[in-house]
């Protein structure tokens, strides 16, 4: 069966791609201030896959963006291992007068490494994402599940390139598959787990999607309305079949439905 904590685990000291300490988010100031996190402690291991659930307006994407580094905290620390991470969106956001390996090769570029190099890596990854073939080819000539694969190798591009040091690769995803179909959906949230597996980078995955959550997670971390808080975890290590899957989706789901509940007797 699986594993369920009330409140959150304890901080260990050993190493981790990213520790978030008391981390609090305002916008605006005095009495128009809205504070859309609030004492946030997290921590996500080395090549660890923690997707992180709550409800609309929660604060899981400005969460993603302190730890990009596209904003700052108002108080608390964030403490990375890995000096770039890459972060991944609903939109694949390609270059759309670049071919797919030119936009995989991008982040390595500026990163210096010279076009020898890229282009091996940048082959190495579209290879890993299952576009060997498709290297050459522009984003209008992808579909929308083949543009979101290349945007995945050019993530990985990025944090492999930061792990090359031997500190841990973190990617950042923001609800990468809520735009697709559903069985490129499923197609693809497998994909991910097999390149995850092979990789070893560590992934914070926002989702607003519960069955998403369970089953691609090692972890499951749901955070309060707002101001989001990080109110339960649950591990899947336990997750056994059919079954505990579906009995661990239904008591993911009950607790998030009472932290809407809770927002909205507020």
């Amino acid at each position: 069966m699986t594993a369920t904590l009330d409140t959150p685990t304890a901080q260990s000291d050993t190493a981790a791609a990213v520790t978030l300490s008391g981390v609090r988010k305002s916008f605006g100031h005095g009495a128009h201030a809205v504070t859309a996190l609030d004492g946030v402690d997290l921590r996500v291991a080395p090549g660890e896959f923690v997707c992180l659930l709550g409800a609309s307006g929660c604060g899981k994407s400005t969460l993603l963006n302190l730890v990009a580094g596209l904003d700052q905290p108002t108080a608390g620390s964030i403490e990375l291992t890995t000096s770039r991470p890459a972060v991944m969106f609903q939109e694949a956001a390609l270059m759309p007068w670049l071919t797919a390996a030119r936009n995989v090769e991008l982040p390595l570029r500026l990163a210096g490494l010279k076009r020898g190099p890229r282009r091996a890596k940048a082959s190495e990854l579209l290879s890993l994402v299952r576009l060997a073939e498709a290297g050459g080819k522009r984003p209008h000539e992808l579909s929308g599940g083949m543009r979101q694969r290349v945007a995945l190798a050019r993530a990985l591009a990025s944090t492999l390139g930061s792990a090359e040091d031997g500190t841990p690769g973190l990617l950042l995803m923001d609800e990468p598959f809520a735009a697709l179909d559903a069985i490129t959906r499923d197609v693809l949230q497998a994909e991910l787990v097999r390149v995850w597996r092979e990789t070893s980078t560590a992934i914070l995955f926002v989702t607003h999607d519960v069955r998403e959550a369970v089953r691609l997670g090692q972890r499951v971390v749901l955070l309060s309305s707002r101001p989001g808080r990080v109110v339960r975890e649950w591990s899947t290590a336990g997750v056994g079949g059919a079954a505990d899957e579906a009995e661990l989706i239904s008591d993911v789901t009950a607790h998030l439905r009472e932290v809407i509940s809770g927002h909205a007797a507020a």
